[in-house]
């Protein structure tokens, strides 16, 4: 009887947010895929964040404890795990790459924060964030040169990596998002055509850039003002930043903070609303730009890479600079006015190893 392949797949930090999102999508694919031929082990903080079958779970619950059992873990327990079970792909899903013996050793690299400077703002109203970012690069850096392969989700991130690193090894790999779930109702018209609508659904973070909205938002003459809606997903509850957001511009009528939503609330928004405005300073993907294509409706952007790239083929993609609050003003007033002329975009052409979506990925690494 032939001995199966192990693949290792390492998560032992992911218990929340986009990184779950990415890893569940991923056990997910391996899960339908698996076949008599391999033994996939996944490493997890809790079994209980997953159920995919056709997949052995070892849970390590210190994890999130401290730095101390995830340095412990990463660098001296996972050496001797390897040496045990004897690997023949290893994948690290959260940016860390591991000290272990497995000649096919990946990491997954999705934090783009190291490649963002911080504005006094981003100290004042996300200083843990923003240290943060600044160690991250010294995290990445250790053992980064023992993978076969780094994994970055955009063509940007990856020249990032090959320049600050040297590398000649960095693997793009676009998320295959299933958006099955997102049916736009077209027959579904708004009553109230006179009055456009603006929507903007994040967690208010300072470099998810709320305040080029409001700024650009209070700069409009007042007739305008009066037939522009923009819903945005922050409270003063939340965190400094919303508090600071809600503070300023509590007094624009037209500014609605909604609070945060649910997936499901969001699609309604999606449906109702004219035009989606996306001003991040910072994304390694920015799903919102991804289900709103959609609708085919007009989406603003900061005029930056991850934008673009995220953007690919579209006829209504309009980009502005994410720090000039009047470049984002004139693009409301259009809207308002219905003179948004079409404005197509193309998609980015990646140079391989490129893959979409995790299954192709996934065969490759093994197959390599």
């Amino acid at each position: 009887m032939q001995k199966k392949q192990v693949i290792v797949i390492s998560g032992v930090n992911i218990i929340e947010a986009g990184p779950l999102s990415v890893m569940k999508d991923f056990l997910n694919q391996l899960s339908k895929i698996n076949n008599d031929s391999l033994e996939i082990i996944a490493l997890v903080n809790s079994k209980d964040l997953f159920n995919f079958p056709n997949i052995k779970y070892i849970e390590f619950p210190n994890s999130k404890k401290n730095w101390f059992y995830r340095i412990y873990y990463e660098y001296y327990y996972f050496k001797k795990l390897s040496l045990k079970i004897n690997p023949s792909v290893w994948i690290s899903m959260h940016d860390m790459t591991p000290n272990v013996s497995c000649e096919n050793l990946y990491v997954y690299c999705h934090n783009a924060t190291p490649y963002y400077k911080p504005t006094w703002k981003d100290w004042i109203y996300g200083g843990r964030a923003s240290l943060f970012s600044l160690f991250y690069i010294y995290l990445y850096a250790i053992n980064i040169k023992k993978n076969k392969g780094v994994i970055v989700q955009q063509d940007w991130l990856r020249k990032e990596f090959e320049q600050r690193f040297n590398l000649k090894n960095v693997i793009v790999a676009y998320p295959d998002i299933d958006l099955t779930d997102i049916k736009p109702n077209y027959s579904n018209k708004k009553v109230d055509t006179t009055v456009k609508e603006m929507f903007f659904p994040s967690f208010p973070r300072s470099f998810k850039n709320f305040e080029v909205i409001c700024d650009a938002y209070k700069k409009l003459p007042e007739n305008y003002k009066n037939r522009l809606k923009i819903y945005l997903t922050l409270d003063e509850s939340l965190n400094s930043y919303a508090k600071y957001i809600h503070e300023k511009y509590k007094d624009q009528e037209g500014l609605c903070f909604i609070g945060l939503i649910d997936r499901k609330k969001v699609f309604e928004y999606y449906e109702q609303v004219d035009a989606l405005v996306f001003p991040s300073k910072l994304e390694s993907w920015g799903l919102p730009i991804t289900e709103f294509k959609k609708f085919k409706k007009p989406i603003f952007l900061s005029n930056l890479p991850y934008a673009k790239e995220t953007l690919g083929s579209y006829e209504k993609g309009y980009f502005f600079n994410p720090k000039n609050s009047s470049e984002l003003m004139n693009l409301m007033k259009l809207l308002v006015d219905q003179k948004l002329e079409p404005n197509p975009t193309q998609q980015i052409k990646i140079k391989p190893p490129f893959f979409v979506g995790w299954k192709d990925l996934f065969n490759n690494l093994i197959n390599d």
